[in-house]
């Protein structure tokens, strides 16, 4: 197969635990800039990529970089690029976003126009066509400017990739699961310690934890863009890239992981969504203040999203809220916990200084991520629970 660049978008912040997803698939960086780490890939790198792939939001096959300060000169640029090797003479093609940093060039509609214009004339004097049915698969095109230099890529998985298709139900506020599972990466939490999260939500924390542990391929249940693209990706290669994803999955694994609200509707959509995830076997879910949160076990983990008080009548409650968790934290033994929130005074009113404190864009909002780690445990212990 034809090597590619791929380009996986994610999360400020969390460039270092995709680019390590990427490599423990076998795959070669080739570049991690902000928001987006780009590596080294054939077809069937696009299809485990979106398969396997917990922490990136989509990935894209870059088709072209360069410098355009001129709509003239994006015009001659994206014309430029060889789209006869991905677009086929029917496929549907369209520019779905375009958006720009400190550059001259910032209006997304214009970009959008101009560039479908190029791909238009482009494949007109490759096909000797003068009109397109656009009735074939389908090759929605992103555009990225940053300080003049457009990054062009064909995205290859559709809806976004944090979209695993287990969450029917949710609540206010949820966390994605791309951003949840790269928050459980970065702490040392394995299969066997365990992890409870006592503002659980709709569940993501939870269920996110449960197939990191039973190496449930996050994208084995879902369907990708690229799917279609049988002209340079067999459908066999789909085939095989999903049953070894079903091969990958540890069976019957009963791991300590446990979710709690006060919402009861937050927890019945938890429940159901845990099913839907094929988890609901691996995970407790209750209905519990967090001012009950309790074990008796050791070297566990809280790992969790409480509420940031949006609403002026939350805000008020937050100081409390976030007491009394520091509080029920220090209480259990030898415990690591991992706290994701926009309220500032998180730290004072948890009563602990966080050893490390990443800030990370959660969208447009800022957030921190407060890592309050505990004693590792005994290596005995440690192997006895393998």
């Amino acid at each position: 197969m034809e090597k590619y660049e791929l380009i996986a978008p994610c999360h400020f912040g969390l460039e270092a635990v995709l680019k390590r997803e990427i490599i423990d698939l076998g795959y070669e960086i080739t570049e991690v800039s902000d928001g987006k780490v780009t590596f080294a890939s054939d077809g069937e790198g696009i299809a485990y990529a979106n398969t396997f792939l917990r922490t990136t939001e989509r990935i894209l096959l870059k088709a072209g970089e360069f410098k355009a300060v001129t709509f003239d000169e994006l015009f001659e640029k994206t014309r430029a690029i060889p789209w006869e090797k991905y677009i086929p003479r029917n496929g549907k093609f369209w520019v779905t976003k375009a958006n720009s940093v400190k550059s001259r060039l910032f209006s997304p509609s214009d970009i959008q126009s101009i560039m479908k214009k190029a791909i238009v004339e482009r494949l007109k004097s490759v096909y000797h066509m003068e009109w397109f049915p656009e009735d074939g698969p389908e090759f929605p095109i992103r555009v990225s400017f940053m300080k003049d230099i457009a990054q062009v890529g064909i995205d290859t998985s559709g809806a976004s990739l944090h979209k695993r298709g287990y969450r029917q139900m949710k609540v206010k506020a949820p966390i994605t699961e791309t951003l949840a599972s790269a928050l459980i990466m970065l702490t040392p939490w394995k299969r066997d310690r365990i992890l409870v999260d006592p503002f659980c939500g709709s569940g993501t924390f939870p269920i996110e934890a449960a197939m990191i542990a039973a190496n449930m391929a996050p994208g084995r249940n879902r369907s990708f863009t690229a799917e279609s693209w049988t002209h340079f990706i067999p459908k066999k290669c789909w085939d095989d890239v999903r049953e070894d994803a079903d091969d990958r999955v540890i069976r019957g694994l009963k791991p300590d992981i446990q979710g709690y609200d006060i919402d009861a509707a937050a927890i019945k959509a938890a429940l159901a969504n845990a099913e839907m995830a094929g988890v609901g076997d691996m995970i407790h879910l209750q209905r519990r203040d967090v001012g009950a949160l309790s074990h008796s076990g050791s070297y566990g983990f809280i790992i969790t999203n409480p509420p940031y008080g949006e609403r002026l009548e939350e805000k008020e409650a937050l100081p409390a809220l976030y007491h009394t968790l520091g509080e029920r934290y220090r209480m259990l033994d030898k415990w690591s916990m991992y706290v994701i929130t926009a309220y500032e005074d998180a730290e004072h009113a948890i009563g602990s200084k966080a050893e490390k404190n990443r800030k990370i864009y959660n969208g447009m909002m800022k957030t921190y991520y407060y890592q309050f780690p505990g004693p590792k445990p005994p290596r005995k212990n440690r192997t006895e629970n393998q």
